[in-house]
């Protein structure tokens, strides 16, 4: 661990972000899967049972920040490689075939998640947690603020 941590800012939760990122998709490659596709699987293997497409989409749009066509264009590719599936009230359910894939990629990673944070206390994670969290919020505000007067300027009411 570095002696004088520099102070939150972007750049520090983004370098430490796809560092992370980046140890997961070497290891979901090795299944033919992408970051954007596990994410879906995990909202998917954690569900309590089907989901309503629309609200898998907004889970995927809600934590990857993609548009929703992308999350849609995604779960088609879930459903094409047999990992989730249509029932019969529409819904999407998770594959014995996806949830394998989902739990032995999660159990690949494990250990690397654990060398990572070894040695971090329960406290500084804590803190951690509840500064990123602030942030999170604070970033999702902003982001629905600027959505928000896009679509205005695009959508102006007649006043």
């Amino acid at each position: 661990m570095t002696t004088s941590a520099p102070l939150v800012d972007p750049r520090t939760i983004a370098l430490a972000h796809y560092a992370a990122r980046a140890v997961l998709e070497r290891v979901l490659a090795s299944y033919g899967t992408t970051f954007q596709q596990n994410v879906t699987l995990r909202l998917a293997a954690v569900a309590d049972g089907p989901v309503e497409r629309l609200a898998l989409v907004d889970g995927v749009t809600g934590a990857l920040k993609v548009d929703a066509a992308d999350a849609h264009k995604t779960i088609d590719e879930l459903v094409a490689a047999g990992l989730l599936v249509t029932t019969e009230a529409s819904r999407l359910d998770i594959t014995d075939a996806g949830r394998e894939l989902y739990a032995k990629a999660s159990a690949e990673t494990a250990p690397v998640t654990a060398r990572i944070y070894a040695g971090i206390s329960e406290e500084d994670r804590a803190v951690t947690g509840r500064v990123l969290t602030l942030i999170t919020e604070r970033a999702n505000a902003e982001l629905a603020a600027v959505e928000a007067r896009r679509d205005e300027s695009r959508h102006p009411r007649h006043r």
